[in-house]
């Protein structure tokens, strides 16, 4: 989406969802889990870097929450309010009986809200670099498509995996991915609507723009799921 000055309490809207989404997709679909001591032990190290990952992260959006209050920038201070919402969602993972998802999804949730809260945002890099909110939107495409993979581990047995056919799950996963992108475009479309009436500047080419970077990403994962095969 093309950004405009002025707008940046509208990117930690966006980035907020953003990041709300990758955690809803984390919090529903889980994977298997093996309950041997070692995969325990490994779990214990993961949920430690999972509780200070957040931690950290919600401090360093408090820090920039209270000096741009104190600079009484409204839109940036919006949007380090928000970064330290979606930065605690993952705290509720700890909620679960098991926490199924593997460190390398968690910790690209991170790098996302990154990406979209401070990079994007408060340090305004989707008016800097136009290709900026493009390159989120196939990082999100990939992302969404990795939890796809998550989703299927979950719900077919490791038994069934084999009979199978790779191009099914080759498109499940672009189909998933997909259809997080349209879900997302009909929210900025919703937004609009309502409230903020700049979530789409760019009209069609916008949304088009980012449906078509969503489905890459989401390609480039069901490629890679199709790759692989059952050993993701």
């Amino acid at each position: 989406m093309k950004q405009t000055k002025g707008n940046d309490g509208i990117n930690g809207i966006k980035a907020a969802g953003n990041g709300a989404c990758g955690f809803f997709l984390f919090h529903i679909f889980p994977v298997g889990h093996t309950d041997n001591s070692t995969r325990r032990q490994v779990n214990v190290v993961e949920r430690k870097i999972l509780v200070w990952s957040s931690l950290l992260f919600m401090a360093f959006m408090l820090g920039l929450f209270i000096y741009y209050l104190m600079k009484d920038d409204a839109s940036r201070w919006q949007v380090a309010l928000g970064g330290i919402a979606v930065s605690a969602l993952p705290l509720g993972l700890l909620f679960l009986k098991r926490n199924p998802f593997p460190l390398v999804l968690i910790m690209g949730y991170f790098l996302f809200l990154l990406c979209t809260t401070y990079l994007g945002s408060i340090m305004q890099f989707y008016l800097k670099f136009p290709w900026w909110d493009t390159t989120l939107h196939s990082y999100k495409g990939a992302f969404v498509g990795l939890c796809g993979m998550s989703l299927y581990k979950r719900f077919v047995p490791e038994k069934l995996r084999d009979s199978v056919s790779p191009w099914l799950y080759f498109l499940f996963i672009l189909s998933f991915s997909s259809l997080a992108s349209v879900l997302w475009e009909i929210y900025e479309y919703t937004g609009d609507l309502v409230a903020t009436h700049t979530m789409q500047l760019g009209g069609n080419k916008d949304t088009m723009g980012d449906l078509l970077a969503g489905v890459a990403g989401g390609l480039a994962a069901a490629l890679y799921a199709k790759w692989r095969g059952h050993r993701v």
